[in-house]
Parts: structure tokens; C-alpha cells; sequence
């Protein structure tokens, strides 16, 4: 695998760090008026979701990991496990439904997920960009209040609560950002 500089890290990398497979979420360059430049890095462990704090100096290396992805077809959920289909040797397997965290809610059935795995174990899933919901509740529109650009609450079929348009009405589709998790689009 190959080592980068701490001074590299980008957020999304991967990293091996105190035998544990990380994620940097968020990475802050500093320069101080004393001493070297080193950069703080929020990680994440892949592997049980607890985060992590971590000063890398320019000097120090870290090993970049790159994670196998492969497209898994969604299947159905039994016992809180998560069972998929592999593309391309339709073998089935079944995977914790802790791995998607809040992103549990928008897996719908027969769709095609990014699995990342390293060492046969599964780490990420990540899910299209884009999903379209069906908003089952929301307020009516008052009359006079479309002037602005103003937001309502919405209840999606999965029973997510998003903040959608004043013109968005029941029933109607609309497309969801899984990165953001907010209304991106009505859906047509």
C-alpha cells in the first residue's frame, strides 16, 4: 500500500492508523507562527464508527488504503441484516443494516449499491446520489407565502423528515440527495 505525508490526507482518503481502517472526514491545513505546519484530521473507523481527532505532521506517513468496489443489488431485510445480491455472480450474502446508518431508510429494494470492502469485509455502503420519494405528508400551501423562497416540513413514504418547497404537495415524487439528505428535485 502506498504512504503519503501527513500533509496529503485529503478528506474521503482512506487511511490504516493504530491497526484500524479510517476516513477522514474533515481535514484542517494550519500553519502556526511557531513551529511546523501539520494538519488535524477528523477521522472516522470504518469498522465500529467511532471518531478520532489526529495531528499528522508533514514528516509523518500514513498508508492510503484502497477499498475494493463492487455494485450489490438490494434484496430485503430480515432481522435488522441486510441481505444483497452480488451482479456478477449472483451470489446472495447478508450485511449488518448498521452499516448505512441513517441512509438506512432510502435503500429500496432492487437497488444498486456501492459496496466497499477491504479484506472481504464490507466497510462502505454507498448508495446513487439521487432517490425519489414519495412525500406522504405534508402542509398545504398558503396563499401569499410563495413569494419567497420559504421550506415546509415533509414526511417521506420511509418516514423521513425532509424540508421540501411550498409547492410540493402529498403524494407527489420528488428526488432526494442521499450525500446531503435534502430535497434536490421535484421529480417528473
Amino acid at each position: 500500500m502506498p504512504k503519503i505525508n501527513g500533509n496529503e490526507i485529503k478528506i474521503g482518503n482512506i487511511l490504516e492508523h493504530n491497526n484500524s481502517i479510517w476516513t477522514a472526514v474533515k481535514v484542517d491545513h494550519v500553519k502556526p507562527g511557531k513551529g511546523g505546519a501539520f494538519a488535524q484530521v477528523e477521522m472516522k473507523n470504518l469498522r465500529n464508527g467511532s471518531k478520532l481527532n489526529e495531528r499528522f505532521r508533514s514528516a509523518d506517513k500514513v498508508e492510503k488504503i484502497r477499498l475494493e468496489q463492487k455494485d450489490q443489488q438490494f434484496l430485503f431485510e430480515s432481522n435488522g441484516m441486510l441481505t444483497f445480491m452480488d451482479t456478477e455472480n449472483y451470489e446472495q450474502f447478508d450485511l449488518s443494516s448498521d452499516l448505512l446508518g441513517e441512509l438506512r431508510p432510502f435503500l429500496q429494494d432492487g437497488m444498486i449499491a456501492i459496496i466497499e470492502y477491504y479484506d472481504n469485509d464490507a466497510l462502505k455502503v454507498t448508495l446513487p446520489q439521487k432517490i425519489t420519494c414519495k412525500v406522504s405528508e405534508t402542509e398545504p400551501v398558503v396563499k401569499g407565502q410563495t413569494a419567497k423562497s420559504s421550506f415546509k416540513p415533509a414526511i417521506l413514504e420511509n418516514g423521513v423528515k425532509v424540508m421540501v418547497p411550498p409547492f410540493i404537495n402529498q403524494d407527489e415524487h420528488i428526488i432526494i440527495n442521499t450525500e446531503t439528505l435534502e430535497y434536490a428535485e421535484r421529480a417528473t
